[in-house]
This record gives structure tokens, sequence and C-alpha cells, in this order.
């Protein structure tokens, strides 16, 4: 039968759609890329405390005033460190780096814009509040404050000058560049304690003010016996991790000062974290009696200006700790292998008694004849083999060996710790507690704890400081007063 109708037209046959071609779409190719430890830590700067402008400043401040503390401390120096904040408004940053400010032509494109209709629904509920704590008031009874509608704030609106200056050790100036411009770089790698070990936080703070602000820092330094002052201005390529020295120099230092002082300018926001930095400085004032601190906040607005002195209560400090060999219940198969290649010593009874803590000469005989046929006290420590040293990592993790001492361990000390409570929070009752040395898997610490009753704006009454090789932990704790009256 035809497709034509008697008196009509042909009817055109529908065309069939092409099927869509399953085959997946070809994705580029996956290129191996590096990545520098300065361009890793720039991408995850939240790892290293930088998470925002407020913390980022918060952090900034804490990692410039532990430097400064571990750097006194290490040449036995009565620290007297200084803190300044100061506050650089946009239109002061822009000046400061050549940039004319220029009025909005759009204002609605801007996060901070208010329409005309969002800002008469915020007056309305403005005028509502207010007659509702009109109402409360007229019964006699205390109002709550009013709250504020808080508007979206622009990033980029204020930015900080952070300066630390102290009267420690300093930095030899051929190092300076390497030693604030190079991430992981650093002197405190050693096993004893110290607040700082990565070769990091100065570092951060640098990349944080190449990300927010592009300037470099500014670092002054001076050791012991010196007739200059070294000056450095630098920044440092993200990603070859180098530093970038825009000035390098000697100055003279007619002051006969020693320390170092480091200027750093980043985004940051004083309002958010006003009170934790604060605190921050009132705690390293308890726990360190023995320095003086001077903390001031410069804000662009002269009536917002705050200072802050935390006196020297005493000049006992305490001991400078000594750097130590490892334990060998602590070390690993890498590390075995790492000290084998830097050792100086040649034969094997000698890298056992020289590289580890408590091991003397009689226990090394002893040691060496548990490894077996293979192994003699006057063997070529270099020339020995990968079983060789798996079977030497596998003694050390079942033999028994003395607990390691206390020696690179600084701890503040029961005198100190009470001196500092009662300097800064001016307690009803205080008690104090200093442990012996502890040790878990090779490592020292030694727990102190202060407890406090009353006192001065205090909230926390409660610090736990546990003191290890590498750094210093805080547990504070609080009451619950409701819970108290009950009992």
């Amino acid at each position: 039968m035809d497709s034509e109708d008697s008196g009509g037209s042909p009817v055109e046959p529908k065309q069939k759609k092409k099927a869509k071609s399953k085959t997946p779409a070809k994705g580029k190719e996956s290129v191996l890329t590096q990545k520098s430890p300065a361009e890793f830590f720039a991408e995850n700067k939240n790892i290293a405390g930088f998470d925002n402008p407020g913390k980022s400043l918060y952090t900034t401040v804490r990692e410039l005033v532990e430097n400064a503390l571990d750097s006194t401390e290490s040449v036995g120096e009565l620290p007297v460190i200084e803190v300044t904040i100061e506050e650089i408004t946009k239109s002061t940053f822009n000046t400061m780096i050549g940039l004319i400010d220029r009025e909005r032509v759009d204002a609605a494109l801007y996060g901070d814009f208010e329409s005309e209709k969002a800002r008469e629904k915020r007056l309305a509920k403005e005028a509502r509040e207010q007659e509702k704590l009109a109402k409360i008031a007229a019964l006699g009874k205390k109002p709550k404050e009013m709250s504020t509608t808080k508007g979206q704030k622009a990033r980029g609106e204020t930015f900080f000058r952070v300066t630390c200056k102290d009267n420690g050790r300093g930095m030899p100036h051929d190092d300076i560049p390497n030693m604030l411009g190079r991430v992981l770089s650093g002197t405190k790698y050693g096993l004893k304690q110290t607040r700082g070990k990565f070769g990091l936080g100065a570092k951060m703070a640098l990349i944080w003010s190449k990300m927010s602000t592009g300037l470099p820092i500014d670092i002054y330094s001076a050791m012991k016996g010196q007739n200059y002052l070294s000056f450095c201005r630098l920044d440092i390529d993200i990603h070859k991790n180098i530093p970038h020295v825009h000035l390098h120099e000697k100055r003279d230092n007619n002051d006969k000062w020693n320390g170092a002082e480091i200027q750093v300018t980043i985004e940051g926001n004083w309002t958010t974290y006003r009170s934790k930095i604060i605190q921050y400085m009132r705690q390293m004032a308890v726990i360190t009696p023995y320095a003086q601190f001077l903390f001031r906040y410069i804000s662009a607005t002269a009536d917002k200006n705050v200072t802050i002195r935390f006196a020297r209560r005493t000049d006992v400090m305490p001991v400078v700790p000594i750097e130590t060999n490892y334990h060998p219940s602590a070390v690993d198969l890498l590390l075995i292998k790492r000290l084998i290649a830097e050792t100086s010593k040649q034969n094997l009874i000698q890298f056992l008694q020289h590289e580890f803590v408590n091991i003397s000469k009689s226990y090394a005989d002893r040691l060496i004849g548990e490894m077996g046929p293979d192994f003699t006290p006057k063997m070529a420590v270099k020339s020995l083999s990968s079983q060789q040293i798996v079977r030497i990592h596998q003694l050390f993790r079942q033999a028994k060996f003395d607990d390691p001492s206390g020696d690179c361990l600084s701890p503040a000390g029961e005198y100190n710790l009470r001196l500092g409570i009662i300097k800064e929070l001016h307690p009803d009752m205080v008690a104090t507690y200093e442990g012996s040395p502890h040790v878990f898997e090779g490592h020292p610490f030694i727990v102190e704890a202060g407890v406090s009753l009353g006192g001065k704006d205090v909230k926390q009454i409660t610090q736990l400081k546990l003191t290890i090789p590498t750094n210093t932990c805080w547990i504070s704790g609080k009451t619950d007063r409701k819970r108290e009256k009950k009992v």
C-alpha cells in the first residue's frame, strides 16, 4: 500500500536522531607536578593556624612571642619583649604601596551595599526591639541590650603592622635570609625542649603577609659583641621555597643592643580576636614571671589604643635545657639509617655508645652479643646491611633500657608557676604541683599544674602544663557555678 493519500502531498518520514556516543570524552592527560614546602603550606595555611584574618593575626603574635622567648632563654637572658600591633586602614595601606584610592562607581557591586528596601526592613526591626525594651523597662525589669544587625564586612579593609622585639641571641648576619625565608629550615631540630621546632611559625607569618598584602618583612638583628646591626628586608619565593632578598646590609649599632626585631604587615581582624590575643599575653606572663612584656595596640582612632605592661616578678629562670641523644626505644628504622649515615664513629660499639643515651660500653657489648654471629663490636657501622639494621631496630624495641633523664626539659618550676599566678590573677587561694620526669615511648615529659580560686577577672581556674622536649601544652578548666551551688 502506498504511503500517499489520494489528494494529499506525500508524508515525509521522520528522521531518526543520532544516538549519542557512549565513548567518554577524552580528558586531559594527568601531569606529574611537585610542590615546594612553602607552596604546600600556603595552600593549606589552616594547618599552621592561619585559617582567617583574625586567627592569622593571633597566630602571628603567638609565633613571634614564642620565638623571642626561646631566643632569650637559650642564652640565659631575662626576657624583655615588646609587641606592637598597629592598625593600618585601607586608605593608608594604599598610600604605602602607591595605589590611588578610587571612588565607588557601582555601589551595588559591593558586599556592604544596603538597598533601600533592606534599610527600611532593618530600621523597622530596630524600632520594634526598641519598643520591647521600653515596655520591659517600664515594668521595672532590667532590659537586655538591643541586638545590632551586623552587615557583611568586606575582606581587605583592615591591615596591621605587627612588631616583636626581644633582647635574645639575635641571628648571624649571613643566616638571616634562610632562617626566615625558607620553610622548614631552623635551628631547633635538636632533641631538647623549645616552643617551636619545625621552622614554620615565623615563615607562615611571612607567607600570609605575601598572600594578603604582598609586602616583605623587615628584620633587625644583633648578636652580643657585634659592633654592627643587621638589617634585612625579604619575602619568599613560594614556588621555589627560597628567600627573595630586597635589602641586606650592616648598620651601626651605637646602642650596643642585642636581640631581634621582626616587623610584618598582614591583613587581620582585631575586633574578633582582641580578647584572645590579650588573654594569650596574660597566660605567657603567668608562666614566665621572669619575663617583662610590653604590649601595645595602636588604633587608627587614638581613643581605642591599648597599652598593657606585664612586669617581671623574679630573676629566677628555668634551667637551660641540654640537647640530648635519642633514646633507643624512641627510634625507628629511618632514624637509625640517618644516624648511621651522619655518625663520625667508625665501629658498631662506638656508634651504640655515642649516638644513643643510656647505652654504656658493657651494655653495648651485651646488645651486640644478642644481635647474632653476624655482628661484632669492631665491625664498620657503615657496612651494616638493611637486614642487620632491621635486627638492631627489633632489639631496641624489645630490650629494656633505663629511662632518659629530664635534662632536655626546662620546666617552669613550682616557684615560678606560683609567682606568675599570684602576680597576674591575684587569687584568694593557689596550689601548684610539679611532677618528676616520666617517659612515654622513650620521650621524657614533666607535668606541672596550678589551681587558683577567686581573683581578678578569672574565668579559668585550673591550668595543666605538660612539658615535653618539643613543646609545652596547656589544658585549662572552668568551674560550673550552678553545679557547685547544688553540691
